[in-house]
């Protein structure tokens, strides 16, 4: 195993690379993603090195991406699919829901969908209107698909490692604003079988810091967010413990118990409106089960019940370190 520091981005390349070096039934398919190698450049150069049969530029269609997609994994490819922003997913939300998350229940087991849709989501860059959403909710209520998103370059190779080599549908929301945050990744010497020491499962959370007084549950771009909280809190004496969850579906609810079972207290913290939104599910399972461990109810920090606002509003709308340690001194205070 190799250690390299890169961006998050280029963490996700380097995963796609090493995907294709492995297994030529892996593809990648979307908008722009050979030549021009992705509007984030997430795949620069792939199509370069395994020619345009393997990595293709689609038309601007993305319900006949994601079909294109499903025909191929049922023909035993892998396809890795793009969609270029978070808001354009939706004209492909039916092939998803109706085909691709029911197919394999349909088929009684015999059909298999390795098939992954990378979605860049959630904001922060300034964008347009479209281009700024965090839809993981609408995903991960359906039964049949797997919703993960890393936070680190190092979950952002394996994560995606492992998405690609899982016979389930996964999507893979990718937190843009932190493409290129950097950090350090374990690359293997020759593919994904020779990393056999994977760092931990697909769907298991991780407390990415120790604490004693209040649990802070995040994922994807709000993890550094709540990192950032608990090194502001610690500054005036209070002990947070920050849980990455890694995945939306399913949600590993027994590593967020042992740390609420040992701190009392838990806010969870998402980009995406709190009015139905994922952090309404984990708040209620805790409460169920560490009802008699919680000094404090579960609240819950993320984007107002409003469509996403114009780039120049989107600082107002998008939880930060002020309105997250509103809620921390709020559950504290009980």
């Amino acid at each position: 195993m190799a250690i390299e520091k890169m961006a998050l981005a280029k963490a996700i390349n380097a995963s796609l690379r090493t995907a294709m070096e492995d297994d030529a039934k892996v593809l990648v398919i979307g908008e722009d993603v050979g030549k021009l190698g992705g509007v984030f450049r997430v795949t620069d150069g792939l199509q370069k090195d395994f020619g345009e049969e393997r990595v293709i530029d689609s038309p601007l269609a993305e319900s006949g991406i994601v079909g294109t997609a499903i025909g191929l994994a049922l023909r035993g490819y892998r396809p890795v699919v793009e969609i270029q922003f978070d808001g354009f997913v939706f004209p492909a939300y039916d092939q998803i829901v109706t085909q691709l998350a029911k197919m394999h229940a349909r088929a009684l087991g015999t059909v298999k969908l390795p098939v992954v849709i990378r979605i860049p989501y959630g904001g922060g860059i300034g964008a347009v209107e479209h281009h700024s959403e965090s839809p993981e909710a609408l995903f991960a209520h359906v039964a049949g698909l797997k919703c993960v998103s890393p936070s680190t370059p190092a979950d952002a190779y394996w994560m995606l490692q492992q998405a690609i080599h899982s016979d389930d549908p996964v999507i893979f929301f990718e937190p843009k604003r932190r493409y290129w945050d950097k950090g350090e990744v374990s690359l293997p010497d020759s593919g994904f079988a020779a990393g056999s020491a994977i760092p931990m499962p697909l769907h298991e959370a991780r407390v990415a810091r120790e604490g004693t007084d209040l649990t802070l549950a995040a994922y994807g771009p709000m993890v550094k967010t709540c990192l950032e909280v608990a090194a502001a809190a610690a500054e005036e004496g209070t002990s947070l413990e920050v849980v990455d969850l890694r995945s939306m579906s399913p949600i590993d609810f027994d590593t967020v118990q042992r740390s609420v079972e040992k701190t009392g207290r838990l806010v969870v913290v998402h980009e995406a409106p709190v009015f139905y939104g994922s952090g309404g599910e984990i708040a209620a399972r805790i409460t169920e089960r560490c009802f008699y461990h919680l000094e404090a109810p579960v609240l819950r920090v993320g984007g107002f019940h409003a469509p996403y606002p114009p780039a120049r509003l989107e600082e107002e709308y998008l939880p930060n370190l002020d309105r997250v340690l509103d809620a921390v001194d709020r559950a504290l205070a009980y």
